[in-house]
């Protein structure tokens, strides 16, 4: 469902670009400096894909150059979530490990559309690279080790710990929980990788100087291997998606 919403939002900016009238770009009416930050929503990364910042400065001809940081959650797509019948918390069965994933880029951007000073909508098209930095970190689970044979006189015996197929068979009964989001982080396992990005974006904002706005596009990824996140299924080291950035900021 997350996939089509995307396609159908890329989609539909293709087509706004291609129909909106050609305004002439005039250079010395060009911001110089412009510096973005917001949420991404991808179609490997659930509801909430990740954050990022973005830092762009004015070359030449309508062009402009720009740095940015990205940090996401990548999901496995077999991912399930599941309760714990005794105490209501979720879990992910069958999940090993997290993957975080930080992408430092460079790119380039072109102004198509000129938004006017104080209405409108800018129009511009980027693409970038750079490497990928990738954390696979640990998925900790409470474990309920209680022996029930003992009646009333058991003592509650609960344990974080890395779920293990292996050891955390009972699923149904004994696992509580998800532990802290961040328990583990600690002990991610670094994988380099690269990845590429192209789209456009919509600026919006009522002032010169507020940028306000919508970017979609695509991000093809690898790793140097098998990103390992559900051991029971099919795990790759290819990760292409579609997303949808809202961002926030200021220009001078």
């Amino acid at each position: 469902m997350v996939i089509k919403v995307l396609k159908n939002i890329l989609l539909f900016a293709i087509l706004s670009l291609a129909t909106l009238p050609i305004y002439a770009q005039q250079d010395d009416q060009l911001p110089q400096k412009e510096f973005t930050y917001g949420l991404n929503f991808n179609t490997n990364g659930g509801l909430i894909g990740g954050g990022v910042i973005k830092s762009s400065s004015y070359l030449q001809n309508s062009w402009f150059k720009f740095w940015a940081l990205e940090v996401v959650e990548v999901k496995h797509p077999k991912e399930n979530r599941r309760y714990s019948s005794s105490t209501g918390n979720s879990f992910i069965y069958g999940k090993a490990n997290y993957l975080f994933v930080l992408r430092p880029e460079v790119g380039r951007e072109y102004v198509f559309f000129r938004k006017a000073p104080e209405s409108g909508v800018q129009v511009n098209g980027f693409f970038a690279a750079g490497p990928s930095i990738g954390l696979l970190a640990p998925y900790y689970i409470v474990y309920d080790y209680t022996d029930y044979s003992r009646g009333p006189n058991a003592v509650a015996d609960y344990r974080v710990e890395a779920y293990n197929p292996e050891i955390h068979t009972d699923f149904e009964n004994r696992i509580r929980g998800s532990a802290a989001f961040f328990t583990g982080l600690g002990e991610s396992k670094f994988r380099p990788g690269l990845h590429v990005r192209g789209g456009v974006n919509f600026e919006y904002g009522r002032y010169r100087e507020d940028v306000t706005g919508v970017e979609v596009g695509f991000v093809l990824e690898t790793f140097s291997k098998k990103m390992v996140i559900i051991p029971q299924a099919d795990n790759s080291q290819f990760f292409p998606s579609f997303y949808l950035t809202l961002y926030y900021g200021r220009r001078k």
